[in-house]
């Protein structure tokens, strides 16, 4: 009887499935910032148009599904760079209220070109995906001009009506025309920019006055 017991009692443990822990591999879900670097890192090292979301995870130390809480594309990961770049034009330039209007647009669009060349071999590698996807270059257009909107509102310009339609997209076409030359300036001075600039701001500014008779 104990024997029988004994047997009874070992096929019953048999029987019972055996479970195993895994081992899971913990990450850390990094910060908007955090992604943000990862994706310019790789940027500065490869074409922007061959890097995917998975690389970009892998970068920063997450998982895809964790990057997703963040950035669902890398459409996404331009308009935070773009945000980010008007926060800091906004928290370095100084205006002076007393200098004429095209000064200051002058201060503010020559501090955001600073800024871009702090990651110049990303910005590089992005502007040239541009070349090869018009839809994504078209589509980045409507956050172009909320940035101008806000260049222009950060150099103290007021603007409403269709007078502040006119002077944000007037300010676009400068800003694409001077970036065009600033792609080719590798000097620090940035001397070739500025002139562009400076001359694509006067040809704006001419421009408006004339379009202002009819507004």
């Amino acid at each position: 009887m104990a024997i029988s017991l004994k047997k009874s009692v070992r096929i019953a443990s048999m029987a019972k499935p055996k479970t195993t822990k895994k081992a899971s591999k913990k990450t850390a879900m990094p910060s908007r910032a955090t992604a943000l670097r990862a994706a310019l890192n790789l940027a500065a090292k490869h074409e922007w148009s061959a890097i995917v979301m998975g690389d970009i995870a892998a970068e920063c130390g997450c998982t895809p599904a964790e990057l997703q809480k963040i950035f669902k594309d890398k459409n996404e990961v331009l308009i935070a760079y773009g945000e980010q770049l008007d926060r800091k034009v906004a928290e370095n330039v100084y205006i002076d209220d007393a200098s004429p209007e095209r000064d200051r647009l002058f201060d503010v669009i020559m501090e955001r070109f600073d800024i871009l060349n702090e990651d110049r071999a990303a910005i590089l590698s992005i502007a040239k995906s541009f070349c090869t996807d018009p839809r994504g270059a078209l589509s980045g257009l409507p956050h172009l001009g909320q940035s101008m909107t806000s260049m222009l509102d950060i150099a103290k310009i007021k603007g409403a009506g269709p007078r502040g339609i006119v002077t944000a997209l007037g300010l676009t076409g400068v800003y694409l025309y001077a970036l065009k030359v600033w792609r080719d300036d590798e000097k620090p001075d940035m001397g070739k920019t500025m002139a562009a600039l400076d001359k694509a701001l006067g040809h704006a500014e001419g421009a408006a006055q004339f379009l202002g008779r009819f507004i």
